[in-house]
C-alpha cells in the first residue's frame, strides 16, 4: 500500500483556478452535502469554528468518497496539534497568521520528518500511515504534505518576499477580514485600499510561483482577484449559505405563497 497522493498539491503545477468552501459546520451529513456538490476544495475551519480533533476526524472519513481535496485550518501553530492532524490524514494545511519567514520555517519543519523537518514519528498509530501498512510511509510522506500559510496583517504583507523564499511553503493564502483590520478598516474588506493591497500581493505570490489563494465571496471582487493571479478562490462560507438561503425562503413565504 502506498501513501495517498495529494491530488490538491498536484494540480497546483496547473495553475488553473480552484474554487471552495471554508467549513464551519461539523457532522458527517454537512460534510457529504458538501463534498457532493462539486467544489475543488474544503477548508474545515478548527481556528474559527466548533471542531475538535475527532470532529475532523469523523469528517474526512466521511469526504473520502468524494473528489473533493480537504483542507484543515488549525488553530495555531502549535507542532504537537500539526502532529495529530498529520496523523489522522491531513495533508494540506492553511496555517493562519504567519507574519515572518521564520514562523513560516518552523512549520515547514513541524510538517515533514527527519531530516527535512521534526515531525514526530507515530505511524503505526497513525491513520495516513494506515496504522503502518502503508509501505515506506516515513520515506514518502513528506512529498506529499502541501503547506499553505495566511498572511493577513501589514507585518505580512511587509515579510512576504522573505515567506515566499521559504523553501517548503506551497502558497500563500490572503485573509482579507483580519488585513483590512490590520491596516484600519476593520469590517472594510472591499476598502479600495486593502484591495490594492491584495491585488498587488497575489501578483508577488504568483509570480513566485506559488499557490496563490484568497476568499471572496463577491464573485465579482473573486473574479478580480483571479486576474490578478489567484489560483486558490474561497467563495463561500457554509454557515452563511444555509442562513442566507434559510433567511431568504423566510422572507419569502411571510409575503405570501401565491396559488
Amino acid at each position: 500500500m502506498r501513501v495517498p497522493v495529494n491530488t490538491f498539491k498536484a494540480g497546483l503545477a496547473s495553475k488553473e483556478p480552484r474554487y471552495g468552501l471554508f467549513v464551519g459546520l461539523p457532522g458527517t451529513s454537512n460534510a457529504e452535502i458538501l463534498g457532493a456538490a462539486g467544489f475543488d476544495w474544503l477548508i474545515i475551519d478548527h481556528e474559527h469554528a466548533p471542531f475538535e480533533l475527532a470532529d475532523i476526524l469523523c469528517y474526512l472519513q466521511a469526504l473520502a468518497p468524494y473528489a473533493v481535496a480537504p483542507i484543515v485550518r488549525p488553530v495555531d501553530h502549535n507542532p504537537a496539534l500539526l502532529k495529530k492532524l498529520l496523523d489522522i490524514g491531513v495533508q494540506t494545511l492553511v496555517v493562519p497568521m504567519v507574519d515572518d519567514a521564520a514562523q513560516a520555517a518552523a512549520l515547514v519543519s513541524a510538517l515533514r520528518y527527519p531530516p527535512q523537518g521534526n515531525r514526530g514519528l507515530g505511524a503505526s498509530l497513525a491513520r495516513a500511515a494506515r496504522w503502518g501498512q502503508v509501505d515506506d510511509y516515513l520515506h514518502t510522506a513528506n512529498a506529499q504534505i502541501c503547506l499553505i500559510v495566511q498572511a493577513e496583517s501589514v507585518a505580512a504583507i511587509n515579510n512576504l518576499d522573505d515567506i515566499l523564499a521559504v523553501d517548503g511553503v506551497d502558497g500563500v493564502f490572503i485573509g482579507p477580514s483580519d488585513l483590512s483590520a490590520s491596516m484600519g478598516y476593520v469590517g472594510k474588506p472591499e476598502h479600495p485600499d486593502v484591495v490594492e493591497t491584495i491585488s498587488a500581493a497575489l501578483q508577488a505570490i504568483s509570480a513566485a510561483g506559488k499557490c496563490a489563494g484568497v476568499l471572496s465571496i463577491n464573485l465579482d471582487m473573486a473574479a478580480h482577484y483571479q486576474s490578478c493571479g489567484a489560483n486558490f478562490i474561497g467563495v463561500g462560507v457554509d454557515t452563511l449559505l444555509l442562513g442566507n438561503s434559510a433567511a431568504q425562503l423566510a422572507t419569502t413565504v411571510a409575503k405570501g405563497i401565491e396559488s
